[in-house]
């Protein structure tokens, strides 16, 4: 698993350790990881608090023995008090020879956690009574509904390192370090629309006992904030002078007819220049447009599309949390796209700029951040769009962008891809600014309201 944005796992002890330093050891490692933002511990290593049981060290064919969970020959469901809807969960898992469990998700709380919700298979898919297993049924696989890339387990009695993401409608699992499943929830409910669980996006986590011996332990969760989709029109890009916005009580950054309010610098001449009475057309050169005006908490608003591109190249293929995907050889996954990039820059720098681009992840995450390794991945990870909302090369978008203090909300085309996402270090005001970044695309609509 990567080390980028986590915290050390709780330090081996020894078998002849007094239980007292276990004990110690378990704790300082449950405060360590309640210390990091986003990261809330999910099993505290004693008992079993945040999943209905406070106190208790048994619980549906669960113990709790020496900071691990392990289930027994009569484990059946084991079940978080809470529901969850966005968020990234990791933890450890040691299986015994032959062992078959499942992680719920989505879990309604009733009936087949497989049906009712989703199940991640936990399997040790290496034992011969498992060798006419159907694709979907391996190590990771969605139950019934995707297949799990195979290989990636240690072998039997080894600690394993799972990450799952849920975001949205994307579901994906790391097992050490490989994403061995990438689920689109919403290409599923196609495939298999008799799939009650998924068509959720919210409910219970759980362990699905079939009565094998397996054991858990270092679990965390961080939640991601989201909203549900904006309904109201002015979301949508206009494809002409938007009128309506300034009754929302926006004021217009750009009239259309000039470059008044914005600076005038001599290497953009004759290539940031109004068009048509309500664009503004950028050809690629020149350097970024600032405003005159800074700005502290804020609402803009710009319509912008691509016009011309660089060419195909290879690229990041990120994860909903903000990594990049790591293939079965170890290396990060590219994919070939048409190269467009830009971005709009708010509080004044490049490091708080949200980016238009051509990405598969879409347009709306603040790169400068979400690449940053010193940042824990709860906050990387909320800065990385929720879904993908883009229109089609050459089509109108429309941004809609909220500062409030050091949060950032994205709405693009009426979804929601970031949301009172933290900007850590954020300058308390700055200008905007629209980027240059050598590819020519038009801006439209730009107004701007001021938050109190």
């Amino acid at each position: 698993m990567s080390k980028r944005g986590s915290v050390p796992l709780l330090p081996e002890t020894k078998p002849n350790e007094p239980m007292a330093m276990r004990t110690l050891a378990i704790l300082f490692f449950a405060s360590s990881l309640s210390a990091q933002a986003g990261w809330e511990t999910l099993f505290n290593g004693e008992d079993f608090t945040n999943f209905g049981a406070a106190g208790k060290i048994e619980k549906n064919g669960y113990v709790v023995k020496e900071g691990e969970i392990e289930s027994t020959p009569k484990c059946s469901n084991l079940m978080t008090e809470k529901e969850y809807a966005d968020y990234i969960l990791e933890f450890e898992f040691q299986l015994t020879p032959g062992a078959n469990n499942g992680l719920g998700i989505h879990y309604p709380g009733h009936g087949n956690p497989a049906y009712t919700g989703m199940e991640l298979q936990i399997l040790d898919n290496t034992a011969d009574k498992y060798k006419d297993l159907k694709d979907y049924q391996f190590h990771g696989s969605l139950y019934t509904l995707a297949p799990a890339l195979r290989g990636h387990l240690k072998p039997v009695g080894e600690w394993n390192s799972q990450r799952v993401t849920c975001r949205g409608p994307r579901v994906t699992v790391e097992l050490n370090g490989v994403c061995i499943t990438d689920a689109n929830l919403d290409e599923l409910n196609k495939s298999h629309p008799k799939h009650a669980g998924a068509k959720r996006r919210s409910g219970h986590i759980c362990f699905a006992g079939h009565g094998d011996v397996i054991r858990i332990r270092k679990m965390r969760i961080a939640e991601l904030s989201f909203a549900e989709d904006q309904k109201e029109a002015w979301y949508q890009p206009a494809g002409k002078a938007d009128d309506a916005l300034a009754g929302l009580g926006f004021t217009q950054l750009f009239d259309g007819k000039s470059l008044q309010g914005f600076v005038r610098g001599e290497k953009n001449v004759g290539h940031w220049q109004p068009k048509d009475g309500w664009i503004l057309d950028y050809d690629g050169k020149g350097g970024d447009l600032w405003t005159e005006k800074e700005y502290k908490d804020f609402t803009v608003v710009a319509d912008w599309r691509w016009t011309g591109d660089s060419g195909k190249r290879n690229q990041p293929d990120l994860l909903p949390n903000g990594l990049q995907k790591v293939g079965a050889d170890g290396k990060g996954v590219t994919v070939e796209i048409v190269e467009v990039d830009s971005g709009i820059f708010v509080r004044g720098e490049g490091r708080t700029q949200v980016n238009l681009w051509n990405w598969p992840i879409g347009s709306g995450e603040v790169y400068g951040i979400r690449t940053d390794g010193s940042q824990p991945l709860p906050i990387r990870a909320a800065l990385t769009p929720r879904v993908f909302a883009d229109k089609p090369f050459g089509k109108w978008n429309r941004f809609v962008i909220t500062v409030k203090g050091d949060r950032l909300t994205v709405v693009l085309n009426g979804k929601v891809v970031l949301h009172e996402a933290q900007l850590p270090g954020v300058k308390p005001q700055g200008k905007l600014a629209f980027q240059h970044h050598g590819n020519s695309l038009q801006f439209a609509n730009i107004f701007v309201k001021e938050l109190k």
